[in-house]
Parts: C-alpha cells; sequence; structure tokens
C-alpha cells in the first residue's frame, strides 16, 4: 500500500500565479507558498495535489496559510500539531507517515546489520488508531518486526514496553494535553527515551529527504506475525514493575480519579487497588475514553489546569473522598488535589507541579533513607525551570541534585543513565512530571498517583492534612512561591512575535520586575551572564531560554518559548529562607503572591508590546 500515488493531475502556470497574488496582497505568507509550490509539484506529494487545488480555487487563504507556513518541527514532545487532511505544518498521514519512515530508515543506517524492532502504542484521541495501524504497517514494509499494544495504553507503559522487548525504537501516537484538534508522535530510541542528539537531528534530516511512503496493511501483517500484540503480556509485566516500586504504609484513604477521559484508567486502576488502595472511584463523568475530552473544562484534558478538578471537588465533598488524582490523556502526567485540613467538606487545594514535585520528592528521598538505600551517589534529577526547593531538601538528605538541564523529561532521563540508574533516586519537573525506578525512560502517571496516594495516606495516619504537611515542608525550608503563565502566538505572525519578543528580552529587558532591580540576565541560547554590560561564560545546556535574576536572591523569571504549542512561557521564583520567616508563613506568603502577581502582570505588558 502506498501513501504517495501519483495524481493525474497538471497543474498550470495561472495556479502559481495564482499564489504569487495571495502573497502580493497578504492573504498568504510567502513561506507557505513555496511550502504549498513543493507539494503541488514533487511528485511524493502527487495524492494531495487534488484537495490543495481545491482549497486555493475557494481562496480557502487562512487554511493553507495554517497548514503550510512551515515544515512541522521535532519539540521536545516529538511531532505535534493541529490535525488536518494536507499541509507541511499538519498532522495528517503525510506527516505522519513521514515521521516513521524517516526513523525507519536512520535506524537501518546507524543499524545496517539488523534485525529491526519497533514497540508503538497510541491514546483515545482521534485517528491516534489509524495512525498507530499506519507507522506499524511502516515500519514492517521497512523489515521491522513491531511489538504492538492493541488497546489504549499510557506513554510510559510504551517507554517500558521498549525495553522489555529490546527494540530499536518506539513510536507513541499522542498530544499528549493538547486540545482535541492536535494529535502527534513521540519517538523513542532504544533506551525507551525520547530522541536527544544526535539522534533527534539525525531524524529530522531523514524525516526531509523521505519520498516515497510504502505501508504494509495491517491485518496482514498480523498475520504473517510481522506485528506481534502484545498488550496483555506488556500489562502484567509492567504491573509488576510498577509494584516494586511501593512503599509499605497505611492505605486508609479515600481517593477520586480522573482519567479526563483518556488512557489512564487501565494502569492506575489496576496498580493501585494491587497496591491496597481498596477505596478508589473512578469519576464517572470523566471515563469515557474520548478523543473529545466533552466533560472537561475548554475541552483542554490538562491536570495542570486547576479548573479540571472544580466539579470533581464538588463530589469530593458531598462523598467524603481524601485525595483527588487526576492524568492527562496518555497518563504521563499528574495533577491532584487535596483538602486544606482534615475536613474534607471544607475548603479544597489544587497542587501545582512545583508543590507535587517537593511533596513527592521529600516523601521518596525519606523512604530510601528508611530502607537504607541512599549513598553518596544517590540522585534526584530537575530542570532549570523547577522549583529550588527539591535542591534544599536534597542537600538535607545528602543526596545529589542535578538541575542544570533544559525542559522535557528526555533530558531528565538523559541524565539517568549518564550518572548511573542504580543510584537514581527520583526524577521530576514541573509541568507534573514525575518517575521513580528504572522500568521506563519517560514521566510516569500512574507511579505519581500511586506515590502521592501513599504520601496522603501517611500523613492522614499522622493526624494531619497534605497542605498542612506541605506547611511543614515551607517552615523547615523556606517558602517558595512559583507560577507559570503563557502567551498564545498563533500561526506564522506568533512565530515571528516570538522571535521578536526573545530578542527584546535579550537586548533590552525590563529593569525591574516586582518592584525589584533586575541585576542578571541568564542567556542559554548564547551561553553569557549578563551584568549590566558586562558577560561571563555560562555553563549549562544550550537552548532557548532566557532567565532574569533580581536583587533578591531566588527571585527570579525564565522565559522559553514552548516546543510544543504556539506559546511562550513565563516561569516566575519567589523565595524566603527560613531564617527571614519572622512574621510568619501565611504573612509571607500572602507578600509572595503579590510579588507574583506584579510579575505577572508586567510580564503581560512587556508581551503585549511586541507588535
Amino acid at each position: 500500500m502506498s501513501h504517495n500515488t501519483l495524481a493525474p493531475i497538471t497543474v498550470g502556470p495561472e495556479v502559481f500565479e495564482t499564489l504569487n497574488a495571495a502573497v502580493e496582497r497578504k492573504v498568504l505568507t510567502a513561506s507557505a507558498a513555496e511550502n504549498i509550490r513543493k507539494w503541488l509539484t514533487e511528485s511524493r506529494y502527487g495524492a494531495y495535489v487534488q484537495q490543495i487545488l481545491e482549497h486555493i480555487e475557494q481562496q480557502k487563504w487562512a487554511a493553507l496559510d495554517n497548514a503550510f507556513w512551515t515544515v512541522i518541527p521535532f519539540g521536545t514532545g516529538g511531532r505535534r500539531g493541529r490535525m488536518y487532511p494536507i499541509g507541511s505544518n499538519a498532522i495528517n498521514e503525510r506527516t505522519i507517515g513521514e515521521s516513521a519512515q524517516g526513523l525507519a530508515d536512520y535506524v537501518k543506517e546507524v543499524k545496517p546489520a539488523g534485525p529491526w524492532s519497533c514497540a508503538i502504542a497510541y491514546d483515545t484521541r482521534h485517528r491516534s488508531r489509524e495512525f498507530a495501524e499506519l507507522c506499524a504497517g511502516i515500519m514492517t514494509s521497512n523489515g521491522f518486526t513491531v511489538y504492538f499494544i492493541d488497546d489504549y495504553r499510557s506513554t510510559p507503559e510504551l517507554s517500558f514496553l521498549i525495553r522489555f522487548k529490546q527494540c530499536d525504537c518506539g513510536i507513541m501516537v499522542t498530544a499528549s494535553h493538547n486540545p482535541p484538534s492536535d494529535n502527534a508522535v513521540k519517538v523513542y530510541w532504544s533506551n525507551g527515551a525520547q530522541l536527544i542528539p544526535p539522534h533527534d537531528k539525525a531524524v529530522i534530516a531523514k524525516v526531509g529527504q523521505v519520498e516515497a511512503i510504502h505501508a504494509d496493511d495491517f491485518a496482514q501483517a498480523v498475520a504473517a506475525g510481522k506485528i506481534r500484540i502484545c498488550t496483555a503480556e506488556t500489562d502484567a509485566a509492567l504491573l509488576q514493575e510498577h509494584l516494586r516500586l511501593s512503599f509499605p504504609g497505611p492505605r486508609d484513604l479515600r481517593v477520586i480519579f480522573s482519567p479526563l477521559h483518556g488512557v489512564g484508567e487501565f494502569n492506575v486502576k489496576s496498580l493501585m487497588e494491587s497496591a491496597g488502595f481498596q477505596q478508589l472511584e473512578i469519576y464517572e463523568r470523566h471515563r469515557t475514553p474520548s478523543g473529545d475530552f466533552p466533560n472537561v473544562p475548554g475541552n483542554i484534558s490538562n491536570p495542570e489546569n486547576a479548573a479540571v478538578f472544580d466539579e470533581i471537588i464538588d463530589h469530593a465533598r458531598r462523598t467524603g473522598a481524601e485525595l483527588i488524582l487526576a492524568s492527562d490523556p496518555d497518563c504521563d502526567r499528574m495533577g491532584a488535589a487535596v483538602p486544606k485540613t482534615r475536613d474534607a467538606s471544607g475548603e479544597w487545594q489544587v497542587l501545582n507541579g512545583n508543590q507535587l514535585t517537593v511533596l513527592l520528592g521529600e516523601f521518596v528521598l525519606r523512604k530510601f533513607r528508611e530502607q537504607g538505600r541512599l549513598n553518596q551517589r544517590s540522585f534526584v534529577v530537575t530542570t532549570l525551570v523547577t522549583t529550588k526547593m527539591l535542591e534544599r531538601i536534597c542537600r538535607t538528605f545528602g543526596v545529589r541534585c542535578l538541575a542544570d538541564n533544559l525542559v522535557g523529561f528526555k533530558w531528565i532521563c538523559s541524565v539517568m543513565d549518564q550518572e548511573g540508574p542504580d543510584d537514581f533516586v527520583y526524577g521530576s519537573e514541573e509541568s507534573h512530571g514525575f518517575l521513580v525506578g528504572q522500568h521506563c525512560r519517560d514521566k510516569d502517571g500512574a507511579i505519581a498517583c500511586l506515590l502521592m496516594s501513599e504520601l496522603a495516606a501517611e500523613v492522614k495516619a499522622q493526624g494531619r492534612s497534605v497542605v498542612e504537611h506541605l506547611d511543614y515542608l515551607y517552615r523547615t525550608y523556606g517558602f517558595h512561591g512559583e507560577r507559570l503563565i503563557t502567551v498564545q502566538m498563533e500561526g506564522s505572525d506568533g512565530m515571528r512575535r516570538m522571535r521578536d519578543l526573545m530578542d527584546e528580552l535579550r537586548h533590552r529587558p525590563p529593569q525591574t520586575l516586582g518592584g525589584l532591580r533586575v541585576v542578571a540576565r541568564r542567556d542559554y541560547l548564547s551561553s553569557t551572564r549578563w551584568v549590566g554590560t558586562e558577560s561571563s561564560p555560562l555553563k549549562g545546556p544550550i537552548d532557548n531560554l532566557i532567565i532574569l535574576e533580581t536583587e533578591a536572591a531566588g527571585n527570579y523569571v525564565a522565559i522559553r518559548p514552548s516546543g510544543t504549542e504556539p506559546k511562550v512561557k513565563f516561569y516566575m521564583f519567589t523565595y524566603r529562607p527560613p531564617e527571614e520567616m519572622q512574621d510568619g508563613l501565611d504573612a509571607v506568603r500572602t507578600e509572595l503572591n503579590h510579588r507574583l502577581d506584579s510579575f505577572a502582570a508586567e510580564l503581560q505588558t512587556f508581551a503585549a508590546g511586541i507588535p
């Protein structure tokens, strides 16, 4: 089966004149016109010519510009974007097929002798199963054996399967927490982690060189043994690995779990119940697998969004539940809400990713120490935009905290392998990604749900709430307040605005933030730290990331364009050491929350000033 059959259509010069006129009228960008010309003239895109011509005839310039203004890139989480039947900047059969074919070509180049194998799984999004079957057929057509999970399953299970079957690579069809309009492929290497240099750029180069895409028929490939269905076998093996990571302790806890219409129920329910949590309720309104995510606010199935918990909290107050957990569509992220006191009918708090990072980090370190599993080589891994409170906790436990890492769990897992997984304790990033154990090389929402439940049950047995325990940690390690805001910048003009914003921050940054002087600027793209006009080398990873340091130690802002979505992220951090909290925790919390308000307002004004 071929996915690039030639269409018997001659494209006349008048079509290209129409494209040029559209560019002159500024209803189509020049880059979109260039990519459209390629799709109209190069034989590999022949199957899509008729649809493109219909768009041009109907003057669907906005749709064409969105679909063609760039070539959809590999970001921090793979190749991700809006689904549209045509276009170089859309998720469709061609761009998905190019991704699989480019991956196959690269694996065969670095391992020419074979044999080759690939693991494939998919989530509940629209067309995920279809794209998974397409990828499987492409890989078998290229001589790969495919290990296929034949039902909705999590991204960490795909990562586990790669290691379990010793595959050369893996493909997960998911757009994680993006809107229902989107889909993606996350591409994995033989270690079970997403691609990092040099493999990422090498695969991208291969994708750009793809001409013909051929795919075996899925059912025929299964019958021929080229595609091996391994769902039950992988489920059972992963559950046993997960259970080895469970800590003994109390289990008297009423928990509500929401899969937010994604894949999470299977892995989370089986793990929690096997680990002894028998009072588990699956939230019914979010239970049905659906790519429309119908019953979550704005149809955005993201546990980072506090609003997804609102109706579940109302339900929990009525039923007496003591912990709410939620996972994103592919169950690699975990979010949680907890009562502020032991009275579950009262006020609740949705915990942000940084709060979860320190709660789980301190819990895991304490349990490792109780079991005698910490040594001088033990280490924790996090990122440059995650709370510094985790580093302070690690120092108390005598454990290394390796925090000089870019956003993306692939970097955390890379450090894990470099330093030695036997000494790895915990990995975490502020975007609700958590991992313990060596079973996979990606964040794992199911294991995070188990750890959060074990922590909540423990503090309940001690007569405290999770929020009261978090306040104890603040009093011990200092108050850390963090906030994330995002500024959407859609389309080709949005990409220009993102570049202009980062350029402005590099050359004309704000002089003050929240009433504090900005005293230094760290530019990770140029590996330079600036204090006024004086520069010095900056050690660390290279990325389009800027950190503005203020005169108050621990109070700073990090800015970076998203690697997977058309937006810029502003990460804001405040800090007050414990010895400077004489006015009490509540007063410090109020003061620093006001500072975060000021940071946010000023940064949004700064971004809005970019024309």
